[in-house]
This record gives C-alpha cells, structure tokens and sequence, in this order.
C-alpha cells in the first residue's frame, strides 16, 4: 500500500525542499560563519588599513572578526604558530624571514600571495646637504666631518632616525653599523618612530641636514619627496644579519639601499588556513597597491587617523574597487565548495 499524496504533503515537501536549499545557499555565502577570527597587527598605525580591508573582506565571508590585537612582529608571529592569533596582514618578506622561521616555518604559518609588492627601505639625507658636499653613500659617514653635519645633540657623531626595537629593521641597521664601520660616528636613536621621524620633520623644515631611515609604502616619503627634500643613500656593500647574511641588496636597476625590496604578505594560522579555505584562498588572492597604502597613510598624518576616519578610507577604497571586491569573495566561496 502507498501512502496517499495530498496537497498538503507536496507543500510540506516543496518547503522542506526550499528551506535545504537556502540553507546550502547561505552556507556558500556565507561559509565562515560562525567561525572567530583574531586579527593581529604591530604597533605601526598606518598598518591599521591594510587590516582593516582583510578584516571587511572577511565579514562578508561570514566570519566573526574580533577587535585587532597589538603585538610586534616577533611576538605576532608566535601567536599566529600557535593559534592565539589568527592572520597578520603586514608580514615583511624577507625582513621578517627569521621571525617566521623561529615561529615554525610553513609547518605553522601559512603564507601564500603577496598583498602588497614592492617595498622599499633605506637611509635617506636631505638634498641640500647631499649636494653641497657630495654624499652618495652611508660609507662617507665614516668620516666624522662628514659624520658632524647631522650631530643633533653636540656629541660629533651623526644621529639617525632610525628603527622601533621589535621590527626587525633594526636588527638591520645595528648590523651594518658595526659592518661598515659606523659605529664610532653615528647614534642610532630608536623610540616611537612616530614621534622621532615627526622631529625630524620639524628640523628640516627648520633648514637643519637630516639623516633617516625610512620605507615605503609610508607617508613620510610624501612629505620628505626622494629627488626633491632628500636623497637615498646606497651603501658600501651587501651585508645582512642572520639567515640572510649571503644576500645581495642590489636592486635590479644597480642601486644599493642596504635591504632587500620587500613584499607584504597575509600570513595565517595553518591549521585555521587549513580548516577554512574560503579565508585561505581570500590570504592568497587580496593585493594592494603601495600608492593606495601611501595615499591613505598621508591622510592620516594630515589628522584623519581615528579608527572612524580609517574604517571610511577602507570603505571608499572597496567602493572604488568594487569589481575587484567581488571577484575576491566570488573565489573565496568557490574555494570553500
């Protein structure tokens, strides 16, 4: 005997039918929710919009993204090996090379694409005084004639704006002082780099020489303009620390900054990478221009730098690129299927 079909019945079939299909709809729209995730970010502010953009993209994956969490990049990528973080949008490779391999390498850490290319770092002096006496390299520093002219503190020796302990920059530049030489003739000043490079401003648009290490993308290069305020120093040869101790710093044009153009890069928990490959894929696929990260940084030193002012930027930033945006998610949800 067959049970009897009735109206009533196909109704409750097609609803039943309906709801299963939402439901897989929604779960591939939708395929992080319900899953947390921490993002992590270093104590630089203008990397606060790079996060931010990962962390929307994510949202509208389904995610649930907590508030960013502040750690150096040391520590950071420990967190991230051991799941008390989930990604970090500004990992420098290969400055960052030994902090990702004293957290665990690949094993831990996935890291594939890169976010933003091409970033540059160095020593910089201004013009002027690189005209008028013909410096082209830090290994002129060596003479404590040369040294004196940017002596801020009376002491004869030249003072660098230089590297925030904890970003692995300077573990670069305490190298090569003592690699080229320098360590008699310069002081190393580290501190908030915010606030020593804001000084540092200020004495050049006092007419004082300046003598600072920088990168980009970062806004200080559109208020001191290379070729225009100031010059890039090369130097006297490749000398890196750690793992990177054979590496050549020359740039395919010949220059020598004395750092390896960097890429930024997503990295993530690999377990979390591993477990939701919507995000995974999101890591690999996202990309950002230095000149949009430089543009918005600027915004912020010119007093647009509340987490309101940085959560617009990043919105105008996806309304602008909104083809992009989407392709983004589209292949995100099609990873996770």
């Amino acid at each position: 005997m067959f049970p009897t079909v009735t109206r009533t019945s196909l109704a409750a079939l097609a609803v039943a039918g309906f709801g299963l299909a939402a439901g897989s709809a929604l779960a591939q729209e939708m395929p992080g929710e319900g899953v947390n995730v921490i993002p992590l970010k270093s104590s630089i502010a203008e990397e606060t919009f790079q996060t931010v953009l990962v962390m929307k993209a994510l949202e509208d994956l389904g995610y649930e993204v907590e508030d960013i969490k502040e750690l150096e990049y040391a520590a950071a990528h420990v967190a991230i090996a051991n799941g008390d973080g989930t990604f970090l949008a500004d990992h420098w490779d290969p400055l960052h090379t030994d902090f990702f391999g004293e957290a665990g390498g690949s094993e831990k850490i996935y890291r594939e694409g890169v976010y933003s290319p091409g970033a540059l770092q160095g020593y910089l002096i201004d013009k002027a005084t690189a005209d008028e006496y013909g410096i082209t390299n830090i290994g002129q520093l060596q003479d404590p004639e040369i040294a004196k002219l940017f002596d801020n503190d009376g002491d004869g020796k030249a003072d660098l704006t230089g590297c925030t302990p904890g970003w692995g920059c300077e573990q670069v530049i305490e190298h090569q002082l003592d690699a080229f030489e320098l360590r008699d003739n310069v002081t190393h000043n580290q501190g908030s780099y915010s606030a020593i490079i804001a000084d540092t401003i200020t004495r050049y648009e006092k007419g004082e020489s300046i003598f600072y290490y920088t990168w980009t993308p970062y806004w200080v290069s559109g208020v001191l303009v290379p070729g225009e305020d100031v010059v890039w120093l090369q130097v006297p040869f490749s000398s890196l620390p750690g793992e990177r101790a054979d590496i050549d710093t020359a740039l395919p044009n010949g220059m020598n900054y004395g750092f390896q153009a960097n890429d930024q890069r997503i990295i993530a928990n690999r377990d979390f990478a591993e477990e939701n490959p919507a995000a995974a894929k999101l890591f690999e696929i996202m990309e950002l221009s230095a000149n949009d990260i430089s543009a918005q940084n600027l915004l912020m030193r010119e007093g647009q730098d509340s987490e309101e002012a940085i959560e617009r930027h990043a919105d105008a930033w996806i309304a602008a690129n909104q083809d992009t945006w989407n392709a983004w998610l589209d292949e995100a949800r099609a990873a996770a299927e």
